[in-house]
């Protein structure tokens, strides 16, 4: 009974650890803004019509759409027109130049 209980304790990991992983990215994005673009997921249209003019359009899909811009302070100003989350996107990450080039 007790093995039984121990088991299940730890299913509240299988969430809590990507979205722990989303809370780090976001807070990141907030802090530093130093990501060359940002990864905003469910935009709506009115996020879409409100987009300062000095931010481009890189990439969309059907859950999210990713954005580059000039503004300082882009992660900010994205959350002022109505995003609901912003992620950093178009990192190089953890991989070596040599795997990255080929």
């Amino acid at each position: 009974m007790i093995t039984r209980h121990i088991r299940w304790a730890w299913l509240w990991a299988i969430p809590a650890l990507p979205a722990g992983w989303l809370a780090v990215l976001a807070t990141v994005m907030v802090l530093s803004d130093d990501a060359p673009a940002a990864l905003v997921l469910f935009p709506s249209e009115t996020f879409l019509k409100t987009l300062p003019p000095t931010t481009a359009i890189v990439g969309k899909s059907p859950v999210s759409i990713t954005l580059t811009g000039d503004t300082e302070g882009l992660t900010r100003t994205l959350y002022q027109s109505g995003a609901l989350l912003v992620l950093p996107a178009g990192l190089a990450g953890c991989l070596p130049n040599q795997l990255m080039q080929t």
